[in-house]
């Protein structure tokens, strides 16, 4: 099911009224959906902000190629930048966009039930709107959102001891999280404390599909990670 929201083409708003922002992406199912949400609104997404921690691997982050493939997809720009503290670097990464001559209103974020004090910090400081579409939903009414408006979701790390290798790769599909509540009933159907992360390889606002041929299991820092080495992007 299509939101009606998606009818609102940002290119036909006059420049007055035109809202241009940027996304906290990190290739998952909640950044992309608070993507087509803000599309939804009428926003013009500039760019797609990707950042990887300089200290560790997190338990998120997925093959960066692939994250380009997603950008080159999509249509919309990728910055990928590493960071030691993430609020500084998401603050210079606007701040340069901003000395290049782009103007950004507002930003972007997938973000559930955290980091909204984080956010809240970065978008007063910049001087620029926030939007949360996804804030304070309930997880399984919104991942059947995410579902119905046509996104093709695949788990790509899993916290080890919670959920078994097995659902690595697992497609979120209609039955997830009946197959997850009938696993653990503790877990929440998002994701939502870290128990596991996702990729975004086709939906509605993707031209070409995201296909992975290649992959591989490995275990690091307390997750379970797919390791994409191959994939294609294939017309539909």
């Amino acid at each position: 099911m299509m939101d009606q929201g998606m009818m609102v083409d940002p290119d036909c708003l006059d420049g007055k009224d035109k809202r241009d922002a940027v996304v906290s992406w990190t290739g998952g199912k909640d950044g992309c959906y608070a993507c087509y949400k803000a599309m939804a609104e009428g926003y013009q997404i500039t760019h797609l902000l990707n950042f990887r921690n300089a200290k560790k691997i997190g338990s998120h982050e997925i093959n960066p190629m692939v994250i380009q493939a997603q950008s080159q997809s999509i249509g919309i720009p990728l910055i990928q930048r590493s960071f030691l503290s993430y609020e500084q670097e998401f603050k210079n990464t606007v701040l340069d966009l901003r000395a290049q001559g782009e103007r950004i209103d507002a930003a972007a974020f997938g973000h559930i039930e955290t980091h909204k004090m984080l956010v809240d910090r970065i978008c007063r400081d910049l001087d620029i709107k926030l939007i949360l579409p996804l804030w304070r939903q309930r997880s399984e009414s919104l991942l059947r959102q995410i579902i119905d408006s046509g996104f093709e979701v695949f788990i790509v790390s899993i916290k080890d001891g919670l959920l078994d290798r097995e659902w690595l790769g697992r497609r979120i599909d209609e039955n997830f999280s009946e197959d997850l509540a009938a696993l653990d009933a503790s877990i929440d159907p998002c994701g939502e404390n870290g128990e596991f992360h996702t990729i975004v390889t086709d939906g509605p606002i993707f031209k070409k599909r995201i296909v992975i041929s290649e992959s591989e299991p490995v275990l690091r820092e307390g997750y379970w990670f797919l390791n994409i080495s191959g994939f294609s992007l294939q017309e539909r």
